[in-house]
């Protein structure tokens, strides 16, 4: 090429194994960087996105099923609790009734009312005290439910963006090797060599950053 030719442009190219990841060519005035997704990947991305996009507008929101399974596991837990308390009491009043019927012969006296008053306002106690667990144990639920779909958004969201990391770091390298090769071909048509390990060496370093720097998609 002689000193009075148009330098030439270089287009630019990022390959691993073999495999092209990135290219940067010029069409025009237009110079344009393109990733490279395998089948693989892109089928992936391209599923992470519509998921988010499709679980946003009702990230919040408990639909029928989620709601029948949270009242599900309430309606078992009250049961429980129940028979629970009946299995305890029940046997405490029975007992109370035997013992003032062998001692006073019928239950129309004031120790039993006493007694059975007692029992009952503990019973009551712990009715209450079961309704309070299960609006402890709704919200729990509820929250537990909405934990686990905003850890899937965000492992949605965290895959979008290494993904668009990893093209904007091979996007950079094609680049870089477009603006090396395009320094090259100027370097050649002004009779000076490109000098590959002065100014040449940031360039290298560079791309060595980038490399160490890339989160590799899952």
């Amino acid at each position: 090429m002689g000193k009075n030719s148009k330098p030439s442009y270089s287009t630019g190219t990022v390959q691993i194994n073999g495999q092209t990841k990135a290219t940067t060519s010029k069409n025009g005035n237009n110079v344009t960087t393109n990733y490279i997704m395998s089948d693989n990947e892109k089928k992936a991305y391209d599923y992470a996105q519509q998921s988010f996009a499709d679980s946003l507008p009702k990230l919040n929101v408990l639909d029928l099923d989620t709601r029948k399974g949270i009242n599900s596991q309430l309606e078992a837990y009250a049961q429980q609790g129940t028979q629970a308390i009946n299995d305890i009491y029940t046997p405490m009043i029975e007992d109370t009734k035997n013992d003032i019927a062998r001692r006073f012969g019928n239950l129309d006296n004031s120790s039993f009312l006493n007694s059975l008053n007692s029992i009952e306002a503990n019973r009551a106690d712990a009715v209450s005290a079961l309704g309070q667990d299960l609006v402890l144990m709704k919200n729990d639920l509820i929250n537990d439910e909405l934990s686990r779909r905003y850890n899937y958004m965000s492992f949605l969201g965290d895959y979008v963006n290494g993904v668009n990391a990893n093209a904007l770091s091979f996007g950079n390298m094609s680049q870089a090797n477009s603006t090396s090769g395009t320094n090259y071909n100027q370097g050649t048509s002004s009779g000076s060599g490109f000098d590959w390990f002065g100014t040449g060496s940031n360039l290298l370093s560079t791309i060595g950053s980038q490399l160490l720097s890339m989160k590799m998609p899952l």
